[in-house]
């Protein structure tokens, strides 16, 4: 595969019940993960971008986190139904989904 000019990163950290920081698949990243790999599936997006599952991406109190490079935008409290407007919007459209961006003292 050619350099994808955007390759997303799905938080898919699972610390338990109870962890003090929490984690992604306790905040329900799960189905999301599911369906960016349903709308790369659907779309014909594989082999054109790239989509990886990641452990920890920093900041749990947002998560569910999705991080899209190169412009390092981070995304929190990400679901199953935001998934389609990161990728019209943001891997298609070229600008990020303001409404889903963590605050900037966050990231």
């Amino acid at each position: 595969m050619p350099k994808p000019p955007k390759h997303i990163f799905v938080c898919t950290q699972n610390r338990g019940p109870g962890h003090p920081r929490g984690s992604c698949v306790q905040n329900g990243c799960s189905e999301m993960w599911e369906e960016f790999q349903h709308q790369f599936q659907v779309r014909d997006l594989w082999g054109k971008y790239a989509l990886t599952a990641t452990g920890c991406l920093g900041p749990c109190g947002f998560g569910p986190n999705v991080l899209v490079y190169p412009e390092g935008v981070m995304y929190g409290k990400v679901t199953k139904a935001d998934v389609a407007a990161i990728i019209d919007e943001h891997l298609l459209g070229d600008q990020p989904v303001e409404r889903l961006k963590v605050p900037g003292d966050v990231w």
